[in-house]
């Protein structure tokens, strides 16, 4: 075996045991409603199946205290996400997904309403590993549900 050989399988072997890194995407937009508003909009965990165009409706569940939502995906398709935690008073959650279509794992994600001027600035932000597909694919799949989930929002809140 040369150098060369040996190099190239003890990359592949090194990068075999790295843990796949965690991927980050943020969506935002700015809304021209007031906070207050906007979090009556979306603050309801299972609510999202009235502003999300993906969504064909939200079933409210709860496990062990947890609020757990199962959504029916236009189309086709479930997702089971877990409320992780809620302030009302920062007008933000965060949630998990427990089961889905999706090509992520580990995903954990938070949706926040702030002030911005006399309307309002939504975040969307997710932390995730890619699952049976590249990276940018992942990224992609996910910045699309908040795109769309954000314009939503804002047509909604209006």
């Amino acid at each position: 075996m040369n150098l060369k050989t040996t190099l190239a399988i003890a990359t592949v072997t090194v990068l075999a045991g790295t843990p796949a890194l965690a991927l980050d995407v943020t969506k935002t937009a700015t809304v021209d409603a007031p906070p207050a508003k906007v979090w009556q909009t979306i603050g309801d965990f299972c609510g999202i199946g009235t502003w999300h165009p993906a969504v064909e409706k939200c079933e409210p569940s709860s496990k062990g205290g947890k609020s757990i939502r199962t959504l029916s995906l236009k189309g086709g398709g479930t997702i089971v996400e877990e409320q992780l935690a809620r302030d009302d008073k920062k007008m933000d959650y965060s949630y998990t997904i427990l089961e889905s279509p999706l090509p992520v794992s580990d995903y954990k994600s938070t949706l926040t309403v702030a002030p911005n001027g006399s309307g309002s600035k939504l975040t969307w932000t997710g932390k995730f590993k890619a699952k049976g597909a590249p990276d940018a694919k992942a990224e992609e799949v996910i910045g699309g549900i908040y795109e769309a989930g954000l314009k939503g929002i804002s047509e909604k809140a209006k």
